[in-house]
């Protein structure tokens, strides 16, 4: 058994960065047998199946279920026929940690089981280009956090100054809001430009149109995977418990739409039309060899928000903008690792008023921007609130995101040869109805 030290635990079998599978993967795959998230696929008039993914090979557990390849895992024999992960995500973590390391065992290199199956392989595994990607979880709820200090300090700076850029509270607790989960889309899903009323500071009175501020937000995502009672708190000690695994997450927001509506409750239309994320759900098991420190948090938190080892991710983050007929361009490069707040804290937060949380739940970073200009997460400040072009390739420009322009989140962490990512968030903006 391959086991390497870190603060936390050993290193679970299914990360050993030796593993190599009779799948062909490229190297640059975002889905080498390390990984192995779980999502939910369609093809064509077929019903919905949950399925994992290596390479540009969609596996279909459903299939491998019925066949006994899952034996001595105690799984119900309908739990992914299904169209979202939350029944697989409800078994609980003994579960789908077993599936995984099973999946793991078949997809190796010197195992027989299944490589030389060839009449169960066409039904087991399709081509990721065959089939349609579905959103993996039933979100009952979610909720946007503020956790970037840089961004936080970039938009306080824009809109008050510098020297009163972070609000009182920013850094004695994890700010969130709760956002409208039913208009959370999957990557691929084309977004219409919203409408609203807007009010600049020259006009007297608002008006009613399509915003002329649209803008994505570079988030992550991590999906509850374990249910609460109301009244029931998750201490920082606890929480990883509860955390299935993470997602990219683009955050749309209308700009000129939510400086006129935010005061006194904040945003509403500005972000209600769309969020998106991606159809992978890589798994916080399949995370561990990207931990890292968090940054010095001063003042020193309350009790309820401290926590021990690490508690960070090291996730290279990148949006591309490609208007419509021209190439793409790559606008921004952050990391996961430039959030203040971590999990831990945010579930932590969340709950210690004794709100419950429930299975497929979705708690999103908020906008991850880095300290260089190259590195912020939002047009807004790319742009520095539209005063600054960027160039794209070719002569298009950009202040805010254009109808006709397609806006792509990329994410993964590389170590030890390694690279665990998440796939992507593409989405189209089309022109407003």
């Amino acid at each position: 058994m391959w086991l390497l030290m870190t603060k936390q635990q050993p290193m679970i079998e299914a990360n050993n960065p030796s593993l190599k599978s009779w799948i062909h993967v490229k190297a640059d795959s975002d889905f080498p047998i390390q990984n192995l998230p779980f999502g939910v696929f369609k093809k064509g008039d077929d019903s919905p199946k949950v399925a994992s993914i290596i390479g540009d090979q969609v596996i279909n557990l459903h299939v491998l279920l019925q066949e006994g390849f899952f034996e001595g895992i105690e799984l119900p024999l309908d739990v992914f026929d299904q169209n979202s992960l939350n029944p697989f995500i409800t078994t609980g973590k003994k579960m789908t940690n077993a599936v995984r390391g099973r999946l793991s065992e078949l997809l190796r290199l010197e195992n027989q089981e299944l490589q030389t199956n060839n009449h169960l392989k066409e039904k087991v595994f399709i081509p990721v280009s065959e089939v349609e990607m579905l959103l993996p979880v039933k979100v009952g709820d979610y909720t946007d956090f503020y956790s970037s200090e840089q961004h936080a300090f970039n938009v306080g700076s824009m809109f008050r100054d510098p020297e009163n850029a972070l609000l009182p509270n920013w850094k004695h607790m994890p700010v969130g809001y709760h956002g409208r989960a039913c208009s959370i889309v999957v990557s691929g899903t084309d977004i219409l430009r919203p409408k609203g009323q807007t009010k600049s500071k020259e006009q007297t009175s608002p008006v009613f149109g399509p915003t002329k501020r649209l803008d994505f937000e570079l988030e992550m995502a991590f999906i509850v995977g374990k249910s609460t009672t109301l009244g029931e708190s998750v201490g920082t000690d606890q929480a990883e418990e509860f955390i299935f695994g993470f997602t990219l997450f683009n955050d749309w927001s209308a700009r000129d739409i939510q400086t006129w509506e935010y005061v006194p409750l904040g945003p509403f239309l500005a972000k209600n039309f769309a969020s998106s994320m991606s159809p992978w759900v890589v798994t916080i098991e399949a995370m561990e060899p990207f931990r890292v420190s968090g940054p010095k948090q001063e003042p020193e938190v309350l009790e309820y928000l401290s926590y021990s080892g690490d508690a960070h991710f090291d996730v290279k983050l990148e949006v591309y903008i490609e208007p419509e007929g021209e190439k793409k361009t790559k606008i921004t490069s952050s990391n996961y690792r430039n959030v203040y707040w971590n999990i831990r804290q945010q579930l932590a937060h969340h709950t210690v008023n004794g709100c419950n949380i429930n299975v497929g739940d979705l708690y999103a970073s908020g906008t991850i921007s880095g300290k260089d200009s190259n590195s912020f997460g939002s047009m807004l400040e790319l742009s520095w609130n539209g005063t600054r072009a960027l160039s794209l390739e070719g002569e298009s420009q950009r202040l805010f995101v254009e109808d006709g322009d397609t806006v792509t989140v990329r994410g993964f962490g590389e170590r030890e040869g390694v690279r665990i990512g998440f796939g992507e968030v593409t989405n189209k903006i089309l022109k407003a109805k």
